[in-house]
């Protein structure tokens, strides 16, 4: 992993020399300029298993199914971030990680319950090679889904099925 763990927590990039980490960055900018929308750059990461099926994620935040992924921490690389939340949300690691597109737009504004809003860069990967056990921790439900039956999507997740012809 390109992360490092410490006592039994994730230290993200910069963390241990008293960076921020990627929550900590938000809540800081979030003090100053509370809900109104951010610019965030993050990784998405599609997981197919043997049958063709995508690996969605309930988000525990709305209770609607995304695709795994989440945004860049200070000092990472995008790769570095797709690890860490494929990873983090799902307990797997890939092999190799395939580019398969950067989307912006407004598509791929969110609104967060909480009131916070943002506008997101995504940077889309195809897990290759993805291996461990499925674990939950962030999210309420990780489950496989065939490509013509998925269930309701967030907006975002949803955007990506649409620009890809999914």
């Amino acid at each position: 992993m390109d992360f490092r763990r410490n006592s039994n927590r994730i230290l993200y990039y910069g963390e241990e020399n008293g960076g921020l980490s990627m929550m900590s960055y938000i809540q800081e900018l979030r003090k100053v300029i509370g809900s109104q929308a951010i610019i965030t750059v993050g990784a998405t990461i599609m997981v197919y298993n043997d049958k063709g099926e995508i690996l969605l994620h309930r988000r525990s935040d709305t209770g609607i199914w995304g695709i795994p992924g989440g945004a860049m921490a200070p000092g990472e690389t995008i790769e570095q971030t797709a690890r860490r939340e494929l990873y983090e949300g799902t307990g797997l690691e890939a092999e190799e990680l395939r580019l398969k597109s950067v989307l912006t737009g407004p598509e791929y504004f969110f609104a967060y319950p909480n009131g916070e809003q943002v506008h997101t860069v995504i940077v889309l990967y195809e897990a290759i090679g993805a291996r461990g056990d499925l674990l939950i921790r962030e999210n309420r439900e990780l489950k496989y889904f065939p490509l013509n039956e998925l269930p309701k999507l967030e907006s975002r997740a949803a955007g990506i099925f649409s620009q890809l012809g999914a």
